[in-house]
């Protein structure tokens, strides 16, 4: 019995050492092939850094004490830690079972996180003790290789579903801005007269939402480069709607303004958050194309804006008050519904990822390589592929800059906040003052001085436009104005409409004026004697030098203001109607036009963005951008052309197609022209620029107004003319990585 023990055992240990074998075999033949793999792909990527240390292939024991290289990322670093245990993410598998292609098997550590524990708390300190100079460089090295890498992983995970979900996703955001430029410019005909707006109000209104727009571009985009674009997006759409939807409630004047900027600086992020976001995930041969795709949607958001005021303002039965203290006009119900774009994208992107490349530059691993799988996974099923799988194990990453300090747990809650966001405020700060140094100097002045030109001729035109067309419209009306001198008018009931006349010298006596609507009506040095007015409502309508002698005015609206330099002789007024009144339906008509007007302008861009988004990425950003500016220079002088109504609108479409291909060219070109660390910060702060020169350029072109048009035809053609010539100076991108 002993000896059959003794011989059972002997058998049992040599069967498991005959396992052991097969096992540490299968792991070093799995191991070569891998290292074999790593070096074809090698050959195939031609890298422009080295990934791999040189080794014995026939020493296991130095191959398994080689340090993973964070440059490399196809199966190397993995297999490095096989001898340690198994990984958590692969637990639930016997030693025995084979994992098979196409299964999850956890996420790829980085070199630091395999390093251990001590290793990672000397990298995060290794700031505080080493040349700031030397770690800059060592954080740029990064970033080279880093982009390289990066664009070679993009490739992987191909041009697909994922690209254009996000498309959509990010469009909607762009559309809200482009909603935001028409709000106040549709409803300010109506709200003037809904809240008593004189002409300096009226002019803040229309200028304060480039203000806040201005402020959030350059908040915004600082501080999407520390907290990340999707987080600060989120919050700046947020902004933007809430504030939106107050603003189509609150009924004082001063409300409303605060409510428009917060909603301006709300919607101040889109532009340079969405561009940059959308960039980081697209390969080299599609980013210009499909960046200019995405401008479309500023075009969506103008056509929508315009399709919405057409079909909701003029409809006046669409409103309620409460007594004179509360009114909720049909233009209010506008305001609430331009507030649905933004709402709409701040619930799809609740659905998409953060940038991964934002990730690897602030040392996050692990969150960068699950979306990009993500990215892959979704690409790959969409395509038919679904077996294909993610090779790429470890990304290179980039050093973080330091992170936020940390007080302990003994700290109340305001200190840790208050250094939380001092410690923010100098980051962004200090990534802003980088845009200026001497790498950078050059390229953002000369960026500078391109979207000021663009911006203050583009701006500046398409809102002297409008005005143009309104002043052609007054003296097209004012041509019809019917004249009337002495005349005697006795016992006459008025009932009927009075609109563009001029009544001199008459008399009217005992007569009554009931239910009567007055438009652009003037009486002059007239004599009105036991006259009656009841339920009167007026526009534009004045009493000049005029006598009134027992005369009752009974709930109407022709307040003092009205009455010029005219005498009052036991004259009467009782229950007059209060607070500002819309404007009459008659209004409609122009109503209607200026809105047809918007929206051809916004429609004629369409060519222009077809054109641009198939060209970008062949004959190049630069020859894009000024070839669009030098002709947009050239059509500038048809405006002199512009004596009509219908040649004004004729030369604002054409005006609008030439120009958005350099619109769109500049905005690819500062996406690309930027490191990803700075670009949201530079994209942010051209975009305020820009926001400025539009102040800038609307109120000198439209103080011309009626005046000369010589002198904004000039202004245009030297701003842009300056800007093509500038633009040639910029280094071109087309082809490049994304730095």
């Amino acid at each position: 019995m002993d000896d059959d023990a003794r011989y059972r055992d002997g058998r049992s240990d040599f069967v498991r050492g005959a396992k052991d074998i097969a096992k540490v075999a299968k792991k070093q033949v799995g191991k070569k092939m891998g290292r074999g793999a790593d070096k074809v792909a090698d050959e195939y990527t031609k890298r422009s850094y080295k990934r791999f240390e040189e080794e014995d292939d026939d020493d296991d024991e130095d191959y398994a004490g080689v340090p993973g290289n964070a440059g490399g990322y196809y199966r190397n670093d993995s297999r490095a830690n096989d001898d340690e245990g198994h990984s958590d993410s692969t637990e639930g598998h016997d030693e025995d079972d084979e994992i098979y292609e196409g299964e999850y098997q956890g996420i790829p550590r980085a070199d630091s996180g395999k390093a251990g524990g001590m290793d990672g708390v000397t990298d995060a300190q290794a700031p505080q003790f080493r040349d700031p100079s030397a770690y800059e460089a060592e954080r740029r090295k990064d970033q080279e290789e880093l982009a390289q890498q990066y664009e070679t992983i993009l490739q992987e995970c191909g041009h697909g579903k994922f690209q254009w979900t996000l498309y959509f996703v990010l469009g909607l955001a762009l559309m809200a801005d482009g909603v935001e430029i028409f709000v106040v410019g549709f409803v300010l005909p109506s709200a003037e007269k809904d809240m008593c707006l004189s002409e300096p109000n009226k002019g803040m209104l229309g200028l304060i939402v480039y203000l806040g727009m201005m402020v959030g571009a350059f908040v915004w985009g600082g501080l999407a480069d520390r907290i990340g674009r999707r987080q600060t997006l989120l919050i700046s759409l947020s902004i933007n709607s809430v504030f939106a939807f107050f603003s189509s409630f609150v009924q004082g004047y001063v409300s409303f303004l605060f409510c428009r900027l917060a909603s301006g600086v709300g919607i101040g992020g889109s532009i340079p958050i969405v561009f940059s976001y959308y960039s980081e995930f697209l390969a080299q041969e599609k980013r210009g194309e499909h960046l200019s795709w995405l401008c479309m949607f500023w075009m969506i958001g103008g056509i929508y804006a315009s399709a919405m005021a057409w079909a909701i303002i003029p409809h006046y039965g669409w409103s309620f008050q409460m007594g004179s203290a509360y009114q909720f006009h049909s233009w209010r119900v506008f305001v609430m519904v331009c507030a649905l774009p933004s709402v709409a994208a701040i619930s799809a992107l609740t659905t998409m990822p953060e940038s991964p490349r934002f990730y690897l530059e602030n040392g996050k691993h692990d969150e960068a390589w699950m979306i990009l799988k993500q990215v892959h996974d979704t690409n790959m099923r969409a395509k038919g592929y679904p077996e294909r799988v993610f090779s790429v194990t470890t990304i290179k990453t980039v050093k973080p800059m330091d992170d936020l300090v940390n007080l302990g747990d003994g700290a109340a809650w305001h200190q840790k906040w208050r250094i939380k966001l001092t410690t923010l405020f100098h980051q962004v700060w200090h990534n802003f003052q980088a845009v200026f140094s001497p790498e950078y100097r050059r390229t953002t002045y000369m960026m500078m001085a391109v979207w000021f030109s663009m911006s203050f001729s583009y701006y500046g035109l398409t809102v002297w436009f409008p005005d143009m067309i309104k002043y052609l419209q007054k003296q097209e009306y004012a041509s019809r104005t019917k004249f009337f001198a002495k005349e005697k008018v006795n016992h006459v009931t008025f009932n009927f409409t009075l609109e563009n006349q001029v009544h001199r010298q008459g008399e009217y006596f005992n007569d009554k004026f009931m239910n009567l609507k007055l438009r652009s009506m003037v009486f002059e040095d007239s004599l009105f004697e036991e006259c009656y007015f009841e339920d009167i409502t007026s526009s534009n309508t004045f009493f000049k030098n005029c006598t009134f002698i027992a005369t009752l005015f009974y709930n109407t609206d022709l307040f003092k203001y009205r009455l010029v330099n005219c005498k009052l002789i036991n004259s009467t007024f009782l229950h007059n109607k209060e607070g500002c009144l819309l404007s009459d339906v008659s209004d409609e008509n122009n109503a209607y036009m200026v809105y047809f007007v918007s929206f051809l302008g916004t429609l004629a861009v369409l060519p222009g963005n077809i054109v641009s988004a198939l060209l970008m990425d062949k004959i190049g950003r630069l020859r894009m951008l000024a070839g669009s500016s030098v002709i947009s220079c050239v059509s500038c002088f048809f405006l002199s052309f512009g004596n009509s109504e219908s040649a004004m609108i004729a030369l604002l479409c054409l005006f609008g197609g030439i120009s958005i291909a350099s619109w769109n060219a500049l905005d690819v070109l500062t996406v690309e022209l930027y490191p990803s660390d700075k670009r949201t910060t530079a994209f942010g702060f051209l975009n305020a620029l820009c926001k400025l020169a539009a102040v800038l350029g609307i109120s000198i072109f439209t103080s011309f107004v009626g005046i000369t048009k010589a002198v904004p035809i000039m202004f245009a053609s030297v701003a842009l003319a300056a800007g093509s010539f500038l633009a040639l100076k910029l280094p071109e991108t087309r082809g490049q990585v994304l730095k």
